[in-house]
């Protein structure tokens, strides 16, 4: 069992409390930034790395599908939270607290922690950051390689495919060919649709609000136009591009648009190419399906921010959470 150094729980909620003198939402850096490569610190080995996640959150779910499109479950196990976020941040699933009991939500297997902040002062006693997830754990060093999910998703991409099959390593989500367009798209869809969702939801203010809820809007024109014309955000070929942003299309109408009044359309009724192409990687690819659990998302989003929501009242829609094909 862990025992934190000291408490500092108040911190777990910084990411979504952190505003500046205008209202407008401002999501601190990720701490953990080292890299898995052969001849590094952190070496590619089967069962070194433990990959730790939440369903509800997006950033998690794209290191999950990548994962799973790489075919790395028998190589980097995977354990989830409890999507019940309360003071003390994500908590792990523990007989002893019912609001760690959740479908699906597992205990920690390394350590017996009871909440993803343990797992940050066992790798730095002295860690004052944000406790989030994803988390990629390494069991040899016992720390923290990485908590940035757009950089562990490229970790899977490529540093373990001499470890699985010639089929599974053949897949190139940011192949070198298209990496200046899909770089391009990420620098508009991150702030404008993947964090621009939070910055709406998490104003403080009326402007703040008012400025994000349109750009979140703009960016969703600006991929129903891309989308309406190509099979996946950059031709014919899924990359990450489609990955970063499918976990936040995927939340759209379940979450945001009541809990974040991201509330100017739906995707199902306002943006009739971005929903085919969602569903068609929910319903045709297992590794989008197996990776989502809409009662994990609405379960985090509704009841772990009291401060929008008070009364922690889970809607029962949009029904169905998503339409069939």
């Amino acid at each position: 069992m862990i025992t934190p150094k000291r408490d500092v729980s108040s911190q777990a909620a910084i990411s979504f409390k952190t505003n500046a003198p205008d209202g407008a939402f401002k999501r601190p850096a990720s701490s953990f930034r080292d890299f898995i490569e052969k001849g590094g610190k952190f070496a590619p080995e089967r069962d070194r790395y433990h990959l730790y996640v939440s369903y509800a959150c997006p950033w998690a779910t794209r290191t999950l599908i990548v994962r799973k499109l790489k075919g790395l479950e028998d190589i980097i196990p995977v354990s989830s939270v409890s999507p019940r976020m309360g003071k003390d941040g994500w908590p792990f699933r523990r007989e002893d607290d019912e609001e760690s009991i959740f479908p699906a939500s597992d205990p920690d297997p390394l350590y017996q922690a009871a909440h993803a902040k343990d797992l940050y002062f066992k790798a730095d006693p002295d860690y004052s950051g944000r406790f989030t997830v994803p988390i990629l754990w390494d069991k040899k060093l016992h720390t923290i390689v990485n908590n940035e999910s757009s950089e562990i998703i490229r970790i899977f991409n490529t540093e373990f495919n001499d470890l699985i099959s010639p089929e599974k390593a053949a897949i190139d989500l940011y192949p070198s060919e298209l990496r200046s367009e899909i770089d391009a798209l990420n620098e508009w869809i991150y702030p404008s649709i993947n964090n621009g969702v939070y910055r709406t939801g998490f104003s403080s203010t009326q402007e703040a609000y008012s400025k994000a809820v349109v750009e979140v809007f703009d960016g969703l024109d600006k991929a129903e136009e891309i989308l309406s014309k190509n099979e996946y955000l950059t031709g014919d070929k899924l990359t990450e591009a489609d990955v970063r942003l499918w976990v936040t299309i995927i939340r759209f109408d379940p979450v945001y648009v009541g809990h974040f009044k991201c509330n100017f359309r739906t995707i199902r009724d306002g943006y009739p190419a971005i929903n085919a192409w969602m569903k068609k990687l929910y319903w045709q690819n297992d590794a989008f399906k197996s990776s989502t659990r809409f009662d994990h998302i609405k379960t985090h989003y509704y009841w772990s921010h009291p401060h929008i929501n008070p009364t922690r009242i889970v809607p029962a829609g949009p029904v169905p959470d998503i339409e069939p094909l």
